[in-house]
C-alpha cells in the first residue's frame, strides 16, 4: 500500500477536495462516484460524505493508497 502525507495550510480540507489535491481523481464528479461507492474510508470507517471535513491527523484510505493529513 502506498502511503502519502498531505500537508494542508488551512484548518480543514473537504474529502472531495483532498482526493483532487492528492491527484487521486481529476474531477469532483470522479470523487463523488468513488465516495458514493464506498471505496473511501476515513479513520478506519467507510465515509459516504464528500463534504466531510478532514483535519490534521485524519487518515484517508482508498484501495492501494493511504493518505495522512498533516
Amino acid at each position: 500500500m502506498q502511503k502519502q502525507e498531505i500537508a494542508i495550510s488551512t484548518e480543514f480540507i473537504k474529502l472531495e477536495g483532498l482526493l483532487k489535491f492528492a491527484g487521486i481523481v481529476e474531477t469532483g464528479g470522479e470523487a463523488k462516484v468513488m465516495i458514493q461507492e464506498g471505496a473511501v474510508s476515513v479513520n478506519g470507517e467507510v465515509c459516504l460524505m464528500r463534504g466531510k471535513k478532514l483535519r490534521p491527523g485524519d487518515v484517508v484510505t482508498l484501495p492501494g493508497v493511504s493518505l495522512t493529513i498533516k
